[in-house]
């Protein structure tokens, strides 16, 4: 018997989703999404429940995003059902659980990328570890940074998220706090009695009373140069400031972005710079830009030299920024006429 994917269960007043393919570093399929979004709308009025809790089974970490993988294989044989059906629920989804009306505690534990921050970090209590890694690294597959993370990163402090956004770079617990992604730090070993006592007790007393010191965030030294270098919304203009930094941290942020699909650093960057007054607003777009990076973007290519052939070496077209013009990042941004209504 096949084990499933997502284990739903309730103790006391505390309804528990754990996702459970940790072979897979817990990655969303669509039905797992689907799973998801019947607990959560089972327990929106459940005068039983007081709160739920997301977390990931295994050791590795909560989720490492969305199963690119079946994406890639699908959007390869010309069907675009699967993306698009995936893409549009995972977003409700994630508007759903940043608007619910219980409290919503996301445990970040180890990794917890991609559509592992969708699930977590738009909910009311964000708790991680000293063993999180939480970040978007999307355009290194030639896609964006999506699940409302366009949302979160424009909404750093500075241009942390601009960093971490073309970068692609994870960060650590006390980083995560420090880029307001997270809210609690608390010590992985006490996870298991955090949980028990969430069954039965008001969950901000309960943080409160597992919260653990928080380590010195490591960008907080970087702060000047993130600053001074990504302002702007030009990708080459900032290339060309983090090349002439002193800082070596500024020089490997160069080269790191450079080795990035040129088209993803281009929308990412104006998707960053978007006026959103609603996560809303963000997911709609994201979905526009994810469907565009199936269609005419470098997804199936990363995903390739990622996931697939695992060679590393993708080949994007276009091969450099320069040869990504506005004309081209503006269809990005165009809707579908078969683009659906995701909200409203």
């Amino acid at each position: 018997m096949t084990e499933s994917e997502i284990l739903v269960s309730e103790n006391g007043s505390l309804g528990r989703i754990t996702l459970n393919r940790p072979k897979a570093l817990n990655s969303l399929t669509l039905g797992m999404v689907r799973e998801m979004t019947e607990a959560v709308e089972r327990w929106r009025d459940a005068e039983h429940i007081r709160a739920i809790l997301i977390d990931g089974a295994g050791e590795r970490g909560l989720c490492a995003g969305g199963d690119v993988r079946a994406l890639h294989d699908a959007a390869k044989a010309g069907d675009e059902s699967l993306p698009s059906a995936f893409w549009a629920e995972e977003y409700r989804l994630n508007s759903a659980l940043a608007n619910y009306p219980k409290p919503v505690v996301g445990i970040m534990d180890g990794i917890c990328m991609g559509g592992g921050v969708g699930i977590t970090a738009h909910g009311s209590h964000r708790v991680v570890t000293e063993r999180s890694k939480v970040g978007m690294p999307e355009t290194g597959i030639g896609f964006i940074p999506d699940v409302g993370g366009t949302y979160l990163m424009s909404r750093t402090p500075g241009e942390l998220g601009t960093h971490l956004a073309l970068t692609g770079s994870a960060v650590g617990g006390a980083d995560a706090l420090y880029c307001d992604l997270a809210d609690h730090y608390v010590d992985s070993a006490r996870l298991p009695a955090l949980i028990e006592a969430l069954s039965s007790g008001d969950v901000d007393e309960v943080l409160a009373g597992f919260a653990a010191a928080v380590p010195e965030p490591s960008l907080a030294e970087h702060r000047e140069w993130i600053d001074a270098a990504y302002a702007g919304d030009d990708v080459e203009a900032i290339l060309a400031r983090l090349r002439e930094r002193p800082e070596q941290a500024a020089q490997d942020a160069a080269t790191t972005i450079a080795t990035k699909s040129p088209t993803a650093l281009k929308v990412t960057l104006r998707a960053l710079r978007s006026d959103h007054t609603s996560l809303e607003q963000a997911l709609t777009q994201e979905y526009r830009l994810a469907m565009a990076c199936v269609r005419i973007g470098d997804f199936v290519e990363g995903v390739r030299a990622t996931l697939v052939d695992k060679d590393r070496n993708p080949q994007w077209s276009p091969t450099s920024l320069s040869e990504v013009d506005e004309s081209r990042v503006q269809k990005f941004f165009e809707p579908a006429a078969d683009e659906p209504k995701l909200f409203g």
